[in-house]
């Protein structure tokens, strides 16, 4: 299995970028998909998930209504569009895959929930 971003980059406040995530050796339409981030001395954060389908996704509040997640189960892809970007973004975004359903309120959100990852992306935005 391996999960690819690419996307990544140096961006000013207020810009946008897309990043995407190619995958491959997985059943992706039947795998849920997300991206979390980590920050420098922070630890790793959720920021948006999306169902096997595409037409429910999650997303954590601090990039709610500037994000975007959806996916392209026909080429096993998914992406973040980032809008409206702020300086406190500027973090390695990772794409991660459960070929599982996951039980609990919220557990989309949970780092731990996703077997698969990719080696992410260094988004970085400038003041």
């Amino acid at each position: 299995v391996l999960l690819v971003e690419s996307g990544g980059g140096l961006v000013q406040a207020g810009g946008s970028l897309r990043l995407s995530c190619a995958t491959s050796g997985l059943p992706f339409s039947t795998t849920e998909m997300a991206w979390f981030r980590q920050a420098p001395g922070k630890e790793r954060e959720f920021a948006a998930a999306i169902s096997r389908g595409g037409d429910t996704a999650y997303y954590a509040d601090a990039v709610k209504g500037r994000f975007t997640i959806f996916r392209d189960n026909a080429k096993n892809t998914v992406s973040l569009q980032m809008n409206s970007l702020k300086p406190e973004d500027t973090a390695v975004y990772y794409c991660a895959a459960r070929p599982w359903g996951c039980s609990g309120s919220g557990c989309y959100a949970l780092s731990g929930e996703y077997y698969y990852w990719g080696q992410g992306t260094q988004v970085t935005v400038s003041s």
